[in-house]
């Protein structure tokens, strides 16, 4: 064989090996996210706090994510991605063993915050991923399958993790012991990252931005957290308006600074590649359907509808079911996502990249948009969120690998990383805005159930959103995030089990150097 066909393979091929042990660690994030859903009550009685003040955990989590996603993306593009990723799992895995030492509010809330560092797997991985096979031609398409594979474990994740922490708190019976298990989870998967994958090519002569970043982190924390408190304080609070609006005005500094800066915090100008800008509206877009439905879906679905009003008429909507209804059908939800994830995988070689997102943002849209006239039976609403599931499984997968696909060398992370960042805005946004509409509900006499008003409302901005982002998607090009050459290799470089050769000395590249394994 030539040395000219072998260069791909031994300068960096996607294998099996790491993909499984990528594989591992956001099965381990699926069961962060999914493990402590049904253990809220017990945790509650734990730290002897209100139901509501577990709200406050959440928000901390999430503010913690949006400014630790960009800076630790930006890192992984400048000291390699393996080095981040190690770096993002030890904060998580020290953070839940905190979680097991905590006995008040406040040091729970401070674990539980730092815990959101996992929020950086997912991006780092698909970077990763996508420098392992940077020299290949086929690496566009190859990340966007291990992209979907990875979502799989994600959501397998979820579903364990969900199943298993009412399991072992009704086995162990003592919540510490309960939250170690997450924890050693965190902690072997540190290792399999540590000894398991290999790491990604370094750019020399790069330096953080701190100014950037700065001014970045003070706008997503004024804006973010704008977002929350105007769930709390309602409409008429003013000072939550100009927190947000302050947030925004911070955005042009820091357009100033970056557009000046040698090396940005965020490259604006890659920002508006017509490849580029589309994908992270349509991750922004996204977060509101797949990170704020879900509590709207859950509540409608437990609301009875005999229930009696101030006026003493029924409600006449919601299904009344019981919390072990309405764990299956989440647990539906997620398993369409799986199967969305899975379709992903095994057709996003034999269609094009930007048709693909653009089916999954349809699918999401009219998920959404059927739950308006159709939610009247079980039937009826689990029919539309298994269509609306198929379209956020693909799209979970889809995003920072095509944001991958788009970026430039040295800015993968980054890329990847904004499409995290983007997306949990949009479910901030979707939090604030849908508490208020079924709150709603309360204010007109229907006790303490929310109006149908509010949830058909919510559906609306969910399939609004998606009809936008499909919109938007056909600006991207046509031939965007496709391979360089389309060439038919199957799945042998990806799924090949052999272990890579020695890499051979490249010759000289003017684009950055040799390549090291």
């Amino acid at each position: 064989m030539s040395r000219d066909v072998a260069a791909p393979r031994s300068l960096g091929t996607i294998t099996f090996s790491l993909v499984g042990f990528l594989f591992l660690v956001e099965l381990t994030s699926g069961i962060l996210q999914g493990y402590y859903v049904p253990l809220v009550s017990d945790l509650v009685t734990h730290l002897g706090i209100r139901d509501a003040d577990f709200n406050w955990f959440e928000a901390a989590q999430l503010l913690v994510s949006a400014l630790a996603v960009p800076i630790l993306a930006k890192l992984g593009d400048m000291y390699g991605h393996k080095r981040m990723l190690l770096v993002s799992t030890a904060l998580t895995a020290v953070a839940s063993w905190a979680l097991v030492l905590a006995g008040d509010f406040w040091s729970f809330l401070i674990a539980w915050a730092f815990q959101g560092f996992y929020a950086v797997w997912l991006p780092l991985e698909v970077a990763l991923i996508f420098d392992r096979g940077r020299r290949t031609r086929t690496v566009a398409s190859q990340t966007r399958r291990a992209a979907g594979f990875l979502v799989v474990a994600l959501e397998a994740g979820a579903i364990a993790g969900a199943l298993g922490g009412g399991a072992v708190f009704e086995a162990v019976g003592s919540v510490p012991l309960a939250l170690s298990v997450p924890a050693a989870c965190v902690t072997l998967v540190f290792f399999a990252i540590l000894f398991g994958v290999p790491e990604s090519e370094r750019v020399p002569g790069r330096r953080l931005d701190w100014v950037g970043f700065s001014l970045l982190s003070l706008s997503l924390v004024l804006v973010t957290s704008g977002l929350m408190l105007l769930r709390i304080n309602g409409l008429g609070a003013w000072w939550v308006w100009a927190l947000m609006a302050l947030g925004l005005l911070v955005l042009l500094p820091f357009g100033f600074w970056v557009l000046r800066h040698p090396d940005p915090a965020i490259d604006l100008r890659m920002l508006r590649q017509p490849a580029m800008w589309p994908v992270q509206i349509t991750a922004g877009l996204f977060g509101i359907s797949v990170l704020g439905a879900q509590i709207p879906l859950t509540t409608y679905v437990g609301t009875d509808p005999t229930a009696l009003t101030a006026d003493g008429t029924p409600l006449g909507y919601g299904l009344g079911l019981s919390s072990g209804m309405r764990s299956i059908v989440i647990g539906v939800y997620l398993l369409s996502l799986i199967v969305g994830a899975v379709l992903f995988a095994v057709l996003s070689k034999r269609i094009a990249p930007r048709l693909a997102l653009i089916v999954a943002t349809a699918l999401v849209a009219v998920g959404y948009g059927l739950l308006i006239p159709f939610h009247a039976t079980l039937t009826e609403v689990l029919l539309d969120m298994v269509v609306a599931g198929l379209g956020s499984g693909a799209l979970v997968a889809a995003l920072p690998a095509a944001a991958a696909a788009a970026a430039p060398r040295g800015q993968t992370g980054i890329a990847t990383g904004l499409t995290n960042t983007t997306k949990t805005i949009g479910g901030a946004f979707a939090s604030a805005v849908f508490g208020l509409a079924l709150a709603s509900g309360i204010a007109a006499g229907a006790g303490t159930a929310a109006s149908l008003s509010g949830y058909l409302t919510a559906w609306a901005i969910c399939s609004g959103g998606a009809v936008v982002a499909m919109v938007l998607l056909f600006f991207v090009p046509k031939l965007a995030f496709a391979d360089d050459d389309p060439v038919d290799d199957g799945l042998e470089a990806y799924v090949s089990s052999e272990p890579e050769p020695a890499a051979e000395p490249a010759p000289s590249d003017p684009t950055g150097g040799s390549r090291r394994s």
